[in-house]
């Protein structure tokens, strides 16, 4: 690449040099026919005139004796011109009389041109008491001599040299970092996440930059990885563990180890529907991923939807010693609830799925609420649910909807499959809505827990109106900030 980088500068100063030496070689051409024909025609006419003013006692010179007058490229002779401006004598500089004929002689004037390179010049005269009509005929090479040309090419050769090395150097500067940052992408694509850039990669801010993403791009994978088999191990654990309570009450109920029978089918049936509940969920997020979740958008009474859901919790947080509050719908400027645009169904699911992240983390209470105001779109309908648990951290809250993210706040209670809050995130983008977490949450601050609050918001929709489109999945690598 730099041998091509370097060659393509050179060409280029190579190819401006020969256009530019071919453009002053044709302006010093014409410059020098320009002068080659002023001169020969200013020397004829001042020498016909010296002999048409000379007397019988001052004889004609022979032309030959006019060298002081003439330069090295210039030569003279005398022509007669005879009627019409036909001229006969030997003529210079391959002249032939076809050049210099013209009426113009035959009236005493003077004639110029050109003959290939050759600048050509004629003055007519009357000899004193003679009637012989004579010219003076002169001619001058009109080619520029070759020392502008040698001093452009002497020019022209420094010139490359110097284009030849400042386009070695600027492409070892752009080259260089680019290969290396071509070999850590290969490495990273080999499977070594663990390859990284310098941070003063190239001198160039273009260059830092993508150094810079290519480093980014490295620590999500490698964080991506960690994650995976966080969520490998972690989606075995929760397989493994219904699986052994299923396996191990089984055997006792074939080999009679058991007397309480009721208890065994019990807890089998229990882990049989958390096993179940698993699967759904992960499912539910291949499903989410290929794009072939069924969605029926419509108007929906999101206070109704969230009250019965919400409430369907209560037996789950009583065994965990939590209560759940259900708080009326808030008309924040709205006359009255208007319906909001989603599918009662997978309404229903969002609202249990954030109950029951709420559960896990809750103190003491788990609070949900509905309210409506206008917003920038319209009228909104927003669903918050609160919990008096342990917070997350704040570079953490826009990552609790990543499906491999792990918070710190730890495991909390072992309840649901962990995958909640992912699916949450797949559906309600698929709906057309918006949800966010908040921590802390003010007002159980004064308890001493920071609480976390995650709000659903929903567009309002009109009886009859169409349906929104389904949006598409936004779901992609969590950005990190280079450091």
């Amino acid at each position: 690449m730099r041998r091509r980088f370097t060659l393509a500068i050179v060409g280029v100063a190579t190819g401006a040099l020969l256009i530019a030496g071919l453009g002053t070689l044709l302006l010093l051409n014409i410059q020098a026919r320009r002068t080659a024909r002023s001169d020969v025609t200013g020397l004829a006419t001042r020498i016909a005139n010296d002999y048409a003013t000379r007397s019988a006692s001052n004889p004609l010179p022979d032309p030959r004796n006019l060298q002081d007058l003439l330069k090295s490229t210039q030569r003279l002779t005398l022509v007669v011109v005879g009627a019409g401006g036909q001229v006969t004598g030997a003529l210079p500089g391959g002249l032939s009389a076809s050049d210099v004929s013209s009426s113009a002689l035959a009236d005493g004037g003077s004639i110029s041109g050109f003959h290939g390179s050759t600048a050509y010049a004629a003055a007519a005269f009357h000899l004193p008491r003679s009637t012989e009509e004579l010219a003076v005929v002169v001619t001058q090479g009109a080619t520029a001599n070759g020392g502008p040309i040698l001093y452009f090419l002497l020019a022209g050769a420094v010139i490359l040299v110097i284009a030849f090395g400042v386009a070695e150097t600027l492409a070892r500067r752009i080259t260089n970092p680019l290969v290396a940052v071509e070999r850590a992408a290969g490495r990273i694509a080999e499977g070594d996440l663990t390859s990284r850039l310098p941070k003063d990669s190239g001198s160039y801010p273009e260059i830092a930059a993508l150094a810079a993403s290519i480093n980014a791009m490295a620590d999500n994978l490698e964080r991506l990885r960690g994650q995976e088999r966080q969520f490998l191990l972690s989606v075995s654990h929760d397989l493994r563990t219904p699986l052994t309570a299923i396996r191990g009450f089984a055997e006792a109920l074939g080999d009679g180890t058991t007397t309480d029978t009721a208890k065994a089918a019990g807890i089998i049936a229990s882990e049989a529907r958390r096993l179940e509940r698993l699967v759904r969920d992960l499912l539910d997020l291949a499903k989410l991923d290929a794009r072939a979740f069924s969605l029926q958008v419509r108007p929906t009474d999101l206070w109704e939807v969230v009250r019965e859901t919400a409430h369907g919790f209560t037996p789950t947080a009583e065994g965990l010693d939590l209560a759940i509050a259900v708080h009326d719908p808030v008309l924040d400027g709205v006359p009255s609830a208007p319906a909001v645009a989603a599918d009662p169904d997978r309404l229903a699911q969002v609202v249990a799925n954030l109950v029951e992240n709420a559960c896990k983390y809750a103190t003491t209470t788990v609070e949900v609420g509905t309210w409506y105001r206008s917003g920038p779109q319209g009228v909104e309908g927003i669903i918050t649910v609160d919990d008096d648990g342990p917070g997350i951290a704040a570079d953490e809250v826009p990552h609790v909807f990543e499906r491999l993210w792990t918070s710190s706040r730890g495991q909390g209670r072992q309840v649901g499959s962990g995958l909640g809050l992912a699916i949450v995130s797949e559906l309600v983008s698929a709906m057309g809505g918006t949800i966010r977490a908040e921590s802390p949450v003010p007002r159980w601050t004064q308890t001493g827990h920071p609480g976390t609050r995650l709000v659903v918001t929903l567009r309002a929709m009109a009886p009859g109106q169409p349906a929104p489109p389904p949006v598409p999945s936004k779901r992609k690598l969590s950005q990190v900030t280079p450091a």
